[in-house]
């Protein structure tokens, strides 16, 4: 089975990289199998030739075991994993709710932690080369004002990937952390980042940060990625 055909598992993959992702990989002529909260969102990819399927990074971990053991049987093995999603939260430290902080490390990091966990079984039965691509951010380098949780969450992506590459290296598994900039994507679209509840006005750096998302959504520098 050297030479099979690779076989994806993509999250978030009905918009921005998830979906540049699986459109490229399918490009390639591998196999796609694309999934998102609704089935709704990836019928352009399932007519683009990918296999779709329902997952919330967010649900249960037994829940998204299912949902792996669904995914490897379409082909009988998984090749690549890419934990894609994840969104941003600003607001200054004071400013967030711990509902919001939350919801923030349940989705940017456990959600990618849950769901390796639930494809590991298949990935370490699977010979040849696999990989996990892990999507952290270039914030994670370095915080600043109003985006201490989002930045914190993809610190610990980062970590748990390090980590991760040496635990899986005996078994001939790649782990990446994939940290992007200011690329195009629709993270910053109009209802897309999540703000804090409240905003104090002492924040200052806060609140041009807000106004200056508010501004940036489609001129950021680097070049543009399917919204």
């Amino acid at each position: 089975m050297t030479d099979q055909t690779p076989v994806w598992f993509i999250t978030a993959a009905a918009s921005g990289f998830g979906k540049a992702m699986a459109l490229e990989a399918l490009s390639r002529g591998h196999k796609v199998i694309a999934s998102g909260r609704y089935m709704s969102r990836l019928v352009d990819l399932e007519t683009a030739g990918a296999d779709i399927m329902v997952l919330d990074v967010c649900s249960p971990l037994s829940d998204i075991e299912t949902v792996a053991e669904e995914a490897n049987a379409k082909y009988g093995y998984i090749t690549h994993l890419v934990n894609v999603a994840g969104y941003v939260l600003v607001g200054a430290v004071e400013e967030t709710s711990p509902e919001q902080d939350l919801r923030a490390f349940t989705t940017n990091v456990l959600g990618t932690l849950n769901v390796t966990k639930a494809f590991l079984p298949h990935l370490r039965a699977t010979p040849g080369h696999r990989t996990i691509s892990n999507f952290g951010s270039v914030v994670s380098w370095q915080g600043g004002p109003g985006s201490a949780i989002y930045v914190g969450t993809k610190w610990a992506v980062s970590g748990i990937s390090e980590s991760l590459r040496a635990e899986l290296a005996p078994f001939g598994i790649n782990v990446m952390v994939i940290e992007p900039g200011w690329f195009r994507t629709g993270i910053l679209g109009k209802g897309v980042p999540v703000y804090s509840e409240k905003s104090l006005g002492v924040y200052e750096d806060v609140g041009r940060l807000r106004e200056m998302l508010g501004e940036v959504d489609g001129k950021q520098v680097i070049f543009n990625i399917l919204g």
